[in-house]
């Protein structure tokens, strides 16, 4: 009886990491451009502040006042050309402009050609998204296939249940990428 309790243990671990799976999708659809103002695109860039990289959201306020603009509102105005600066090094595709307080990225409309890159480029995430869940998917199905003390047909259940998490999941990803694609391809 314990065994059957393990192959539950093993169905719940790898739902646990399709879930991560997907997160981390959401969290790279996320900072993907499309053709609105989004905070998510700044994520990651760090600002040397006193010698330390920081997160630019630690060191200034971040806002989207509307679909084409962020603005950055720097704690401290010495920080301005260091923002400017680690905006720039991180390709984001947006230009810095400052009026000495405030610094202002415009987020320019993409052309339909960039579209299609970008619409390409989720693809390709989404692909890698569902290697990573076939990857988690045959390491449990190996736990499932060592177990021992378990009957074929638990086995055999449990691999069912596997399968159908592991399709579920790459639905879960097909969805998220059909969003994204609308969103992107919306002018």
């Amino acid at each position: 009886m314990d065994e059957a309790v393990n192959l539950d243990a093993v169905l719940q671990g790898a739902e646990k990491d399709f879930k991560k799976v997907v997160q981390n999708f959401e969290k790279e659809l996320a900072k993907v451009r499309t053709g609105r103002a989004n905070l998510a695109l700044l994520e990651g860039i760090k600002v040397e502040y006193y010698g330390v990289p920081t997160p630019l959201n630690q060191v200034a306020a971040l806002a989207v006042p509307d679909a084409r603009l962020i603005t950055i509102r720097p704690w401290e105005k010495k920080l301005i050309p260091a923002i400017e600066k680690a905006i720039v090094a991180a390709d984001v595709g947006l230009t810095p402009s400052n009026d000495g307080d405030i610094i202002r990225l415009p987020v320019p409309p993409l052309t339909t050609e960039r579209r299609k890159e970008l619409v390409k480029q989720v693809k390709k995430m989404c692909e890698e998204a569902k290697v990573a869940l076939r990857n988690v998917r045959r390491d449990y199905k190996a736990k499932v296939d060592k177990a021992e003390a378990v009957s074929e047909d638990d086995q055999k259940r449990t691999l069912d249940r596997l399968d159908k998490l592991t399709d579920q999941y790459i639905k879960e990803l097909e969805a998220l990428l059909a969003k994204k694609e609308k969103e992107i391809m919306e002018f």
